[in-house]
């Protein structure tokens, strides 16, 4: 099941439902319901579907309100929607096309065509997903990279400059790291680094999110998160770390920590703030936290 695409099914008549279902059912795990509220509710709930068959004629609103309703999430916009409808003009296939649906299945259902067609769309997301991971992702140590930083980090600023809630950057990087380079071999160093970064990412909230920031620097970004309490878990962070044996070698790293507050106009002062601290805690003789 884990490696079966999810599809979630919605059709306000359960035996449309039943019928898509045997047709899909040893080939995909499959969410249902009836409901178009429903619906909203399984889209975001983990395993999120790969692909939505929405019925277009439903009693509490139309497949076309659902489907705009999905486009407005960041978490639920990309997952590919494909009409089911009796209705068979070509008017309505491109009022659905254009709303933003990948495609337009007509009842009655013909098993072969709905087959071809979702393999076809679920191949594709699948494609479209690990396009978007390499994306957004630091291909040696798996984190978050740069551009996804500053994306979200923009995100989260912003939103926590408008409530006035905090917001808190660690900044880590590993002391002496070229020594590693020089004395055991590149290959040794890109070990080191992933160590590094499981370390952090294993060690944080759900709600926070960490990033390769370049070479051997790291970002961590903790929402809601007050600047005495950043600090306690990056002194927790450089424990752990002075304390992980990687193959034989150890490490220590410096940590710089900054909240925001209204002097910054960006998220990118905030970070300015936070390598300032790190350059300190590393002129100041490393393996330390400094706010």
């Amino acid at each position: 099941m884990e490696n079966k695409a999810v599809i979630l099914i919605v059709d306000d008549i359960a035996s449309n439902i039943q019928t898509l279902a045997s047709i899909l059912k040893d080939d995909y795990h499959l969410k249902v319901t009836t409901s178009a509220n429903k619906a909203l509710e399984l889209a975001i709930q983990d395993p999120k579907p790969d692909l939505i068959l929405l019925d277009v004629e439903m009693p509490e609103m139309s497949g076309y309100d659902v489907l705009a309703k999905l486009k407005e999430s960041d978490s639920t916009k990309y997952i590919p929607v494909i009409f089911v409808t009796a209705n068979d003009t070509s008017e309505e296939e491109e009022k659905g096309l254009l709303a933003g649906a990948v495609d337009y299945i007509k009842k009655p259902i013909r098993p072969a065509i709905v087959k071809a067609r979702i393999n076809t769309h679920v191949t594709l997301k699948s494609q479209s997903d690990k396009l978007l991971y390499i994306a957004l992702h630091d291909k040696l140590t798996g984190l978050h990279n740069r551009h996804y930083l500053q994306k979200v980090g923009d995100l989260k600023f912003a939103r926590a400059t408008r409530h006035k809630e905090d917001l808190s950057v660690i900044m880590c990087d590993v002391d002496f790291f070229k020594a590693v380079n020089d004395n055991h071999g590149h290959l040794v160093g890109d070990k080191v680094l992933q160590a590094v970064a499981k370390l952090l990412n294993d060690n944080k909230r759900f709600e926070d999110f960490s990033a390769r920031y370049g070479g051997e620097e790291f970002v961590i970004v903790l929402e809601y998160c007050s600047l005495e309490f950043a600090k306690e878990k990056a002194e927790e962070l450089r424990v752990k770390l002075e304390n992980l044996d990687i193959d034989g070698i150890s490490v220590t790293a410096s940590f710089g920590v900054a909240q925001r507050s209204d002097k910054h106009k960006s998220f990118e002062d905030l970070l300015k703030d936070a390598d300032d601290a790190l350059y300190r805690a590393k002129d100041s003789g490393r393996n330390r936290v400094v706010v």
